[in-house]
């Protein structure tokens, strides 16, 4: 079984010195990958972008977008991807996202009014459909790249076996993402396809101290309290958020022994030094990487 861990960079407004910095230390050090994520209502590095920059100060690390497929035309979206797999040498990792739903966010990328899961289902096959034919004058480096999908409710669950190639979920316990990935393996297999059972992940928010759940954490914990859907039954979401190296070890091993191996790292607080967060980060995890 391969666990891997990753990190995730880019919000806040992008910081060209800053990213090449916490790219360059986070291969250094033996992170599998780094993650951006695509939250366009707010500051932060757009995650083509960033990887694309990333992809030129890097050699090995893998590099991962979460995206949102809305708000272009499937071609234009296979297209940037399948050029981002080319340029970063087929490092791409994609986790295909609907957005965090923020005040005049639909609007913004045209899914006002529209239920996104849906769309979901439109754009997957399509993208397939480019890279594996004729119409794009790029392809992937990767055969296939691989889409993979998040979310908890039921549709996402099934959405994913029938469609993921993986699961990236986030903000749920280990209890609940072991039966996550349990059916998505039987939707999977419902659907006549397979998906890796390697292949499911959570992204973790974590505090380093107590002082990391303040203000502007708090608040971010709360907004997802609405999103019952995604959590746990009974569940608080700020039990979810490991305080301290070795409860995001004890979390980490709760994943793993649910099935879990893939782990994307990302602070709920602002870092304000990003090379001692690295230093933190490798010696509270990286010896748990097979």
């Amino acid at each position: 079984m391969k666990v891997r861990f990753a990190v995730s960079v880019g919000l806040g407004p992008p910081d060209p010195e800053a990213l090449a910095a916490v790219c360059i230390s986070a291969e250094a050090k033996g992170f599998d990958t780094l993650w951006l994520s695509d939250v366009p209502s707010v500051p932060s590095t757009e995650p083509t972008l960033g990887v694309a920059y990333a992809a030129a100060v890097t050699r090995r690390v893998r590099l991962g977008v979460n995206f949102i497929p809305f708000g272009s035309t499937p071609y234009l979206v296979a297209h940037r991807l399948a050029q981002l797999d080319q340029l970063s040498g087929g490092r791409l990792l994609v986790t295909l996202v609907p957005g965090l739903d923020l005040p005049g966010e639909r609007e913004r990328l045209g899914t006002a009014g529209r239920h996104r899961g849906r769309l979901m289902d439109e754009v997957i096959p399509q993208l397939r459909d480019l890279w594996s034919g004729d119409d794009l004058p790029v392809k992937p480096v990767q055969e296939p790249l691989e889409l993979w999908l998040g979310g908890s409710g039921p549709e996402a669950v099934a959405r994913a076996g029938r469609l993921s190639d993986g699961w990236l979920g986030s903000m749920v316990s280990p209890r609940r993402a072991g039966e996550i990935r349990a059916g998505i393996l039987a939707a999977a297999d419902d659907a006549g396809r397979s998906v890796d059972p390697e292949h499911f992940g959570l992204s973790i928010g974590y505090a380093r101290d107590a002082s990391g759940l303040e203000a502007a954490a708090r608040t971010r914990l709360r907004a997802v309290r609405s999103r019952r859907e995604d959590l746990d039954p009974g569940v608080d979401p700020s039990d979810l958020v490991p305080v301290g190296a070795d409860s995001l070890g004890r979390l980490v091993s709760q994943l793993v022994d649910e099935g879990l191996t893939k782990f994307v790292l990302r602070p709920v607080a602002p870092v304000a030094d990003w090379d001692d967060e690295m230093d933190w980060l490798a010696e509270a995890v990286l010896a748990k990487q097979t």
